[in-house]
């Protein structure tokens, strides 16, 4: 087989493969309301923005907070922060009017990570009351959960 005739169904295969992806890369790209508003979250936001750390939160203080965990429904059985309501992070979105917007929300699920991203969607969304805990659940707990603050003021 000569190299010629390669290279010509190499071509070919990636023109057909740009012809064939060529309306997904048309639908990647956001349209001008959502550029514009994460523009403006991401203009307004720094790195720490939003979030509160365990020890940051007295016990009596967390009655003031709608506390919102995002794990799945099996890690919230286990255990959670008490008084949380459980809605699962791919449904917080969907859920979002059963939100209050007159009080603020706390939301972790175990690490941040997902919290994060429900956190980011709700302020995308005009919640402006969203606070996330820093390390999650699990930071919480290694913290002294309730007890965090209580701790930290005692070191101090």
């Amino acid at each position: 087989m000569s190299p010629r005739p390669f290279a010509s169904t190499l071509a070919l295969t990636f023109a057909l493969a740009s012809f064939a992806t060529a309306p997904l890369a048309a639908h990647a790209q956001a349209d001008k309301t959502t550029t514009n508003a994460l523009e403006g979250y991401f203009d307004f936001v720094d790195a720490n923005a939003g979030t509160i750390l365990p020890e940051q939160i007295p016990a009596d203080d967390y009655r003031k907070f709608h506390v919102l965990d995002v794990r799945d429904a099996a890690q919230f059985a286990k255990d959670h922060v008490p008084g949380a309501v459980n809605i699962e992070w791919r449904q917080v979105f969907a859920q979002r009017a059963t939100l209050p917007r007159d009080k603020t929300i706390l939301v972790y699920c175990n690490t941040s990570s997902f919290a994060a991203q429900v956190a980011m969607a709700l302020r995308m969304d005009g919640f402006e009351n969203v606070r996330l805990m820093y390390g999650g659940y699990n930071e919480w707990k290694a913290r002294g959960g309730m007890d965090a603050y209580a701790r930290a003021s005692k070191k101090s």
